[in-house]
């Protein structure tokens, strides 16, 4: 692990080197020089287990900065069932490793009771533990070859703009499925923004978490924004590399968004 070239840590999500599992990110991580990991809760049976994820911890020598919740829709059931379970043990594991930060995407609309009652248990949950609870943007699920056609997924919406949660993870990778701009997010949303998901998008109905600069979120402007209003939260690369040949292809790329972003934070 180095030190970035700013004050700003730049840490690797796990889901980066999906196929590869929890393992590999921390390997890659260390091998590259992030300044630490985000776990993403789901992908394999190590990322679930707090023990394991501290001792890849030790061994690379790279912390924890963050817990991503598990909360994908075919995510088998990890930490329970509902919502308020699994974001009630994220923040007991965050808070056992040391982690300053979960991640949490919004509950699903058939999921209306857990979807209530989520923004009084963020707070409580963030006292009792000691961590930040940071709400994710997210976007509206839209169908294939009919761009304006699209389904409310979330409750109460994709969009936390407007909803009272205190603490904010900005993805540009969402943003630009959602057809949106990050840089207007982050100037919205001020000192409550706390995390941000650096990746980007090219507008599709997917999801597409492409590196930092091949999109439309013009990532470069929006890390020279974080530096302007002296952010203090943590960038964590998260970008698809399922498409890389190897596993070489797989470091070159995500050692390319490292310096991208750490050229942008040095301003």
């Amino acid at each position: 692990m180095t030190e970035s070239a700013d004050i700003r840590r730049v840490a690797l999500s796990t889901s980066s080197v999906y196929p590869e599992g929890t393992s590999s990110g921390f390997e890659v991580a260390g091998k590259l020089g992030y300044d630490g990991v985000e776990v993403m809760v789901g992908i394999d049976a190590i990322a679930a287990d707090p023990v394991a994820v501290a001792k890849l911890a030790a061994f690379h020598q790279v912390p924890v900065l963050a817990i991503h919740a598990p909360c994908l829709l075919v995510s088998k059931p990890v930490w329970g069932r509902t919502p308020t379970a699994r974001l009630t043990r994220a923040a007991e594991v965050a808070e056992e490793l040391g982690a300053p930060t979960v991640v949490v995407h919004p509950p699903f609309r058939w999921q209306r009771k857990d979807a209530e009652g989520f923004p009084e248990l963020i707070p409580q949950l963030e006292a009792k533990h000691g961590v930040t609870i940071a709400m994710e943007n997210m976007y509206p699920w839209k169908v294939p070859g009919q761009q304006r056609v699209h389904a409310e997924a979330y409750l109460p919406h994709w969009d936390p703009t407007h909803l009272p949660y205190e603490h904010l993870t900005l993805d540009l990778s969402h943003a630009s499925t959602a057809g949106g701009s990050s840089l207007e997010l982050a100037r919205s949303w001020g000192e409550r923004l706390r995390h941000v998901h650096l990746t980007d998008g090219r507008g599709s109905f997917k999801d597409e978490h492409l590196s930092p600069g091949e999109g439309d979120q013009h990532a470069d402007e929006l890390l020279r924004h974080l530096v302007e209003v002296d952010f203090t939260g943590d960038v964590i690369l998260e970008v698809n590399t399922r498409s890389a040949g190897s596993k070489a292809q797989r470091e070159k790329v995500l050692a390319e968004a490292l310096a991208f972003t750490r050229r942008h934070l040095a301003g």
